[in-house]
């Protein structure tokens, strides 16, 4: 039984977590509430703390002359490594959990119970803080809930108080389906958060030596939907402000009521320096001159930039910055050799914020867009973005959903545009590019077009289900035709590694006796999962 949380009970507290994760990877996975075979939170969360550990390896008994105590070190290379490895929406919150509870409690001089709590309370401010629109139902509210307990607890025992935690956010998790309506039509829990679970489970092994036999929540319904919520912007905002600001803690707390009030997509993440920090702003607005005033109002705002994204008018020219390129992260050999022959730098799907850091670096180039194709991978591609600025790499993520889109948008480049008149017009291509995909439905589930069972074909458009069918062919035909029936000039393809032979060479002779005018482009793409990905412009 510990009474304190040391550097090497951090070290088992990540070893344990990593080895529970990689035991409940495939429940975790499943929980994924789309009829797709990708769900990934379980992989993502492991991928995530396989990076914290492997930092926390490369660096067992080094500590600086001053700063941090010996645990608070552990927990910072454990949070830099899981924010370096960080996958998918959920391992880019889990480090903003890790690093919140590092910064809490990095100078303390021992974590009993008091300090575990405001660590875990800590955590969840910088998770809700790294989220533009927080979502209730997620692992949001599960860390929140064990924060609270925490808390409640008012004691400085610290098996007790961990135990207290998971305990909560256990209880928090069984009510996910009650706060977040793709959970309740789905029949389970939020996936994120039962991850959470298990690591504080974890936590409380290390600190009692005895295994909680905790089972995964059982699912209310057995009803699987085929809709998740999504957290993106706003179209009605039509700007993008970024900014670096050097401030203090509290003033940053008037300039997030500040600007969110002026729009959406917020996102201020500081590197947790006091009494001042550095902080990186990210919002959707309409007023940028409100925006800017609101980080002067708050300390010194620099290295700014304004993005458009519904203004159609062209900005005045200006100088040309060499040193431009493109990373674009694609799945798919024929995908990757597409991106390629447009001089991009590809990046193998599902990558980590350091494998995307890496890549951006690795250009040489002094401002870098990058394209995510995977509303997953937009997350870790913001969390590459926010370090790349701190090596002095420019970085701008255009927010593309598939392939087909980032083919659209790297079709418009031009190197005699300003970098950021550049950028607007890749994203104005890509949003104007919709996509669909065509896949075989994994298991049984209530979609918005119809019950599906496994081994029917599913046609999603935008991410949605549209059509559910028995025939390959005939419902990758009848997807185009319902996207052509909303206007399009041009098709493009893209063969999946399991396309049956000739499938785009029928859907091509469909689409020429049904829309002649139409132009088709057709390409091996070569992606898991998905037999046909569908681009119309």
């Amino acid at each position: 039984m510990l009474d304190t949380l040391d550097a090497a009970a951090v070290r088992r507290w990540c070893a344990s977590g990593l080895a529970a994760l990689k035991r409940h990877q495939g429940e975790i996975d499943q929980l994924n509430v789309y009829p797709v075979p990708d769900g990934d939170t379980g992989t993502n969360l492991v991928l995530t703390l396989t990076s914290a550990q492997q930092a926390l390896a490369m660096d067992l008994d080094t500590l600086p002359d001053s700063g941090p105590t010996a645990h608070g070190h552990a927990l910072r290379l454990m949070a830099q490594g899981a924010l370096l490895g960080a996958r998918g929406n959920s391992g880019v919150i889990l480090s903003q959990i890790l690093r919140g509870f590092a910064d809490q409690v990095a100078g303390v001089p021992a974590v009993r119970g008091r300090e575990l709590a405001a660590a875990l309370r800590s955590g969840t401010a910088a998770a809700y803080a790294a989220v533009s629109r927080p979502v209730e139902g997620t692992v949001l509210t599960v860390v929140a809930a064990a924060a609270a307990a925490a808390e409640g607890a008012d004691s400085d025992d610290l098996p007790t108080v961990a135990g207290v935690a998971a305990r909560a956010a256990a209880e928090a998790l069984v009510r996910t389906p009650e706060q977040l309506p793709a959970l309740a039509r789905a029949g389970v829990v939020d996936a994120g958060g039962r991850g959470l679970c298990v690591l504080l489970d974890a936590l409380v092994e290390v600190l009692t030596g005895e295994r909680t036999a905790r089972p995964a929540p059982t699912p209310r319904s057995a009803r699987p939907a085929a809709t998740v919520a999504r957290e993106t912007g706003s179209d009605e905002y039509a700007y993008e402000v970024q900014f670096l600001l050097d401030a203090r803690a509290e003033a940053v707390t008037g300039l997030r009521r500040a600007l969110d009030a002026l729009g959406d997509s917020l996102v201020v993440v500081g590197d947790g320096r006091e009494p001042e920090g550095t902080w990186n702003v990210h919002v959707h607005v309409n007023d940028v001159g409100a925006a800017v005033e609101a980080g002067v109002a708050a300390g010194r705002p620099y290295r700014i930039s304004v993005t458009r994204f519904a203004d159609q008018q062209q900005s005045p020219p200006g100088p040309v910055v060499a040193g431009r390129a493109a990373v674009v992260v694609a799945t798919g050999g024929g995908i990757a050799d597409l991106f390629a022959a447009e001089g991009a730098t590809v990046v193998p799907g599902n990558p980590s914020t350091g494998e995307l850091l890496e890549a951006v670096r690795s250009t040489g180039a002094a401002r870098v867009v990058v394209l995510p194709n995977d509303p997953n991978t937009e997350a870790v591609a913001s969390a590459a973005a926010r370090e790349a600025h701190r090596h002095g790499i420019k970085v701008s993520v255009v927010p593309t959903r598939s392939p087909v889109q980032a083919l659209a948008a790297l079709a418009v480049r031009d190197a005699d545009r300003r970098f950021e008149d550049d950028v607007i017009a890749m994203a104005e291509a890509a949003g104007a590019c919709r996509y669909a995909e065509v896949c075989h439905a994994s298991r049984e589930a209530l979609t918005v077009a119809g019950p599906c069972r496994p081994g029917d074909v599913l046609a999603l458009v935008e991410g949605e289900v549209h059509l559910i069918g028995t025939d390959l062919t005939d419902t990758c035909a009848a997807v185009v035709d319902r996207m052509l029936g909303g206007g399009g000039e041009m098709v493009t393809l893209l063969a999946g590694v399991d396309a049956p032979a000739g499938l785009t060479d029928a859907v091509r002779a469909h689409v020429a006796r049904r829309w002649p005018f139409v132009e088709v482009h057709a390409y091996p793409g070569g992606q898991p999962f998905y037999p046909l990905l569908v681009g119309i412009e």
